[in-house]
């Protein structure tokens, strides 16, 4: 005979036991942290270097302000110094000294260093930030003059000159060259690319060190080194003329050991626990990679590729030493120049004519469009992490579980009827320690 005990709080600790799991009991003030120093002596509580409490916004603030009226006298008043470069770069030199005075006012040493590095890289974020705005706006400003007509983009340069105005003429030909270059690019890249990625980090060992030495190697590698390559080895030996093939190898080479460092830095990040969880169900390594890795580094697979192309589509020099210069449409990749976007830009802005400079920044504009184009798409593609389902994936697995339910229901039905047999029960199995009532026995 089998006892059970049942385990029930003691009557002195029925209030402690049911305060502690009051829901709707007031939690005490947590005590601040301390962390101890080597010596056993206590050094204060943590910094919060992300909180921003009124004091802190008070001295941000209060260092912009004074920052801006000393640079302004000085660049007025007290100095002959002029240009607005170096207006700004005092007014910050000084908003920093301004700021470790309104922080070490009340703050020690330790605690400055954190505020002022926090500043510094928020600073850093701040400025690359306005850097990409400026480029972005001042691109679509010089080509506002050329954006509005429609013949830019529906018309090719074949019959228009120089001197032309900007109602005559278009990129339609770079458009077309562009795309076509970049998609030979990318369907060579991106199976490579992850394909080799995989390699380093699944299967390893000395040659796969080699591999990724080449690879970091290959990332600093010139563009005009890479044209260089593609025209001796390819159009010289093969070809033997300029074509929209020859520069799509040549982004190639610039492309894939972007897409191989990044995927690789990506597959590193995938949980060890959920490959040892997919082998200890039985699976291969290979359905182990598809399954499992692939799809848990979608997002971060998509970026690789997203910073690869961004690469290989602003190229210049290889696609001028490799597809040539051309005003006419031509969509073969294997036969003939093939003009690209970047490469359009070249030859608009070279010219002294304010129409033609005018036609580059426009093109600028729509390759920095196309760009944003690709990232959107990109995004859409991959941009959900691992676990997170669309309402379709949603949809298609409440409507399987429905299955699911119903065969299960239909089976016990029948069970229930006697149409399949059941398994006779098993024998109950002897408890693991012995009870008091078999010790006493």
């Amino acid at each position: 005979m089998t006892t059970t005990h049942e385990t029930t709080p003691a009557p002195e600790f029925e209030e402690d036991y049911e305060q502690e799991f009051d829901a709707d009991a007031t939690l005490p003030e947590e005590a601040p942290t301390r962390i101890p120093s080597s010596e056993g002596v206590e050094i204060g509580s943590r910094r919060g270097v992300r909180t921003a409490t009124l004091d802190e916004k008070f001295n941000v603030f209060g260092a912009l302000a004074a920052a801006a009226a000393f640079s302004t006298l000085l660049f007025g008043w007290i100095g002959p110094l002029t240009g607005a470069i170096g207006w700004i770069v005092v007014a910050f030199i000084a908003f920093i000294g301004f700021y470790m005075l309104l922080v070490s006012l009340r703050s020690d040493f330790q605690e400055v260093k954190d505020r002022v590095a926090t500043v510094l890289m928020a600073s850093a974020g701040v400025i690359l930030f306005g850097a990409l705005v400026f480029i972005v706006i001042y691109t679509l400003g010089r080509g506002a003059e050329a954006l509005p007509h429609p013949n830019f983009f529906t018309e090719t340069m074949e019959l228009t000159g120089p001197l032309d105005p900007l109602t005559s003429g278009g990129i339609l030909h770079a458009i077309v060259g562009t795309l076509i270059q970049i998609s030979i690019a990318l369907a060579i890249t991106v199976p490579l690319g992850i394909t080799t990625a995989v390699f380093l980090n699944e299967v390893g060992g000395r040659f796969a060190r080699f591999v990724r030495t080449i690879a970091d190697a290959m990332t600093a590698l010139p563009s005009i080194v890479a044209g260089l390559f593609v025209y001796a080895a390819i159009i010289q030996l093969f070809t033997h003329q300029r074509s929209g093939f020859a520069a799509a190898l040549a982004i190639t080479v610039m492309m894939l050991p972007i897409v191989i460092r990044a995927s690789d830095v990506v597959l590193r990040l995938v949980p060890q626990n959920l490959r040892e969880a997919s082998y200890a169900l039985g699976t291969t390594r290979w359905r182990t990679v598809w399954h499992v890795v692939l799809p848990t580094a979608r997002s971060g697979l998509v970026t690789a590729v997203i910073l690869g192309t961004a690469r290989g589509i602003g190229e210049t020099s290889p696609v001028l030493l490799t597809s040539g210069i051309t005003s006419v449409m031509n969509a073969n990749p294997f036969e003939g120049p093939m003009i690209s976007l970047p490469l359009q830009v070249f030859d608009f802005v070279r010219s002294p004519e304010p129409t033609m400079i005018a036609r580059g920044f426009g093109t600028a504009a729509v390759l920095i469009l196309l760009v944003l184009g690709l990232f959107v798409v990109a995004r859409i593609i991959g941009g959900r992490g691992p676990g997170i389902l669309s309402d379709r994936q949603r949809r298609a697995a409440q409507a399987e579980s429905m299955r699911d339910l119903q065969r299960i229901t239909v089976l016990e039905d029948r069970v229930a009827m006697g149409q399949y047999p059941t398994r006779a029960p098993l024998a109950a199995a002897p408890p693991a320690h012995p009870t008091p009532e078999d010790d006493s026995a």
